[in-house]
């Protein structure tokens, strides 16, 4: 199954819950018992102290008897804040002991009585949030990373990569702000901010490791004056931030929620860039015409090359009836990230992650790097132990260094493409060590104990990630950059 995008069960209890504390709050600050409102709105006490303890769903209509008689909007009752610190308290504590780390630990569940002193309850909060802090530590080694990683593209290649409810979601909210035809402009961008209650900024001093942030109390999404070097355009960086709240995210209580969570907000930007009924028009069009081609989307839409590749994957298996692969390599041949539905063979671990291990030197990702002039995409036939498969391959440089984005379809389904034609054909028998990995007789004769190379190491082989709330986002930079632009602050 996909990535789950709908609010769960237990949100759905929290919000009653919060409801609740607010409608105790302000009958206990008009001085009444339950008694007393319960008589005055027509309901018996029992059914009121139900509501307060959010284990009962009032009606509207009871709802708004109750705001009358308290003095207050209707609205007060539903605002999605904590009406003072106790309560606060209360409902993380309740919220704290929903979590997978805590309920592993097979440990009762603790209710909050009014009866309980405020210090014992600001202690037990405190204890929960330690215990999530080093469950997060725990979990957000490279290796961890690899693992969830691997977990959500084995869940997306279950769906071939299309995630329905974010296509509908993606599909409405450009219904709403008027978007017909054409790239999706800045101001169509800043228009669905101001929809969604956000106000777009951009900013020179953005923390290190933070592509974005969003103060969700002034309603301000923060983000760079330009885009950044390797393809985030600020459409799409501005679009991701607002696709938490259109998809009712929670802060991640694992490394993997925080990966689901980052897939789903790329495919909801990609999503409203290219909405699916025009980009399906294009694209069966151009198989009609077998003009298949990655720089076509890519020019229509106004995206990077390495978006259009990959929402070509999110549509065609659904709408093409083609099965397809995808893949990001640096320049050393090294995997970045990947997905085939088409059984191209990638390289991979005992575990089955793909991050980081290196491509064959003789695949498209690789060759594509041996071009003089590389303005152009490249396309190439490759054969595998898997079978054949055709790549178009469009390389590039970002920050980081050179970067290869191919995109792909077996043998047979070459006839739909542009470059279809190419007489570029590779043969690779990878994982035979004797395939490209294993130098020729002459150069082991010639070098084998007298060369000693100073490797360079990835940071990430033996590091962790920094921890925080949000994975690789360090808290103290975060908190004092929004109290730097807060207003008022």
């Amino acid at each position: 199954m996909p990535p789950e995008v709908t609010p769960t069960q237990s949100e759905a209890e929290f919000d009653r819950l919060l409801l609740g504390k607010r409608l105790r709050h302000f009958r206990t600050r008009a001085g009444l018992t339950l008694d007393q409102l319960g008589e005055r709105v027509g309901v018996v006490a029992s059914q009121l102290s139900l509501i307060e303890n959010g284990r009962r769903e009032p009606r509207l209509g009871l709802l708004q008897s109750a705001a009358r008689e308290l003095g207050i909007d209707p609205s007060e009752l539903l605002k999605r804040e904590a009406p003072d610190r106790r309560s606060e308290l209360e409902i993380e504590l309740e919220r704290s002991q929903t979590a997978p780390s805590y309920l592993r630990l097979g440990l009762p569940h603790v209710r909050a009585p009014r009866t309980l002193g405020d210090d014992t309850l600001e202690a037990l909060v405190g204890l929960h949030r330690e215990l999530a802090r080093r469950s997060r530590a725990a979990a957000t080694t490279s290796e961890e990373a690899r693992r969830a990683n691997t977990a959500i593209r084995m869940q997306m290649r279950e769906c071939d990569n299309y995630i329905n409810e974010i296509e509908l979601v993606a599909s409405d909210l450009m219904r709403r702000i008027g978007h017909t035809t054409g790239a999706v402009t800045h101001r169509e961008v800043a228009m669905a901010a101001e929809l969604l209650g956000f106000t777009l900024i951009f900013v020179d001093e953005l923390p290190s490791n933070t592509r974005s942030i969003t103060d969700l109390e002034n309603g301000r999404i923060y983000l760079p004056p330009a885009s950044i070097p390797g393809g985030h355009g600020l459409r799409s960086l501005a679009l991701q931030a607002m696709a938490h709240r259109v998809l009712g995210h929670t802060e991640p209580s694992s490394y993997g929620e925080f990966l689901e969570q980052r897939l789903q907000i790329n495919y909801f930007a990609a999503a409203c860039l290219m909405p699916e009924a025009r980009a399906v028009d294009l694209l069966q069009q151009a198989k009609r015409n077998r003009n298949l081609a990655i720089e076509d989307l890519r020019d229509a839409f106004g995206v990077t090359h390495e978006a259009a590749a990959h929402r070509f994957t999110n549509l065609a298996t659904r709408h093409l009836d083609l099965r397809v692969h995808h893949y990001r390599a640096d320049g050393a041949g090294a995997l970045v990230r990947g997905y085939e539905n088409d059984g191209l063979p990638f390289p991979s671990d005992d575990s089955g992650s793909i991050e980081g291990e290196m491509l064959c030197h003789k695949w498209g990702g690789r060759t594509a790097f041996n071009r003089t002039n590389r303005t152009s995409e490249f396309y190439q036939y490759t054969d595998t132990p898997a079978g054949t498969f055709w790549s178009s391959v469009q390389t590039g440089d970002a920050e980081l260094g050179p970067f290869a984005i191919a995109c792909g379809v077996p043998f047979d389904d070459a006839k739909w493409f542009r470059g279809r034609d190419t007489s570029e054909r590779r043969v690779s028998t990878c994982p035979d060590e004797s395939c490209c990995r294993t130098p020729s007789p002459d150069l082991l004769t010639r070098w084998q104990g007298k060369a000693w190379p100073s490797a360079r190491m990835h940071a990430h082989v033996l590091s962790p990630l920094p921890t925080g709330t949000f994975p690789g986002v360090d808290d103290t930079e975060m908190y004092e950059f929004l109290s730097r632009h807060a207003p008022g602050d």
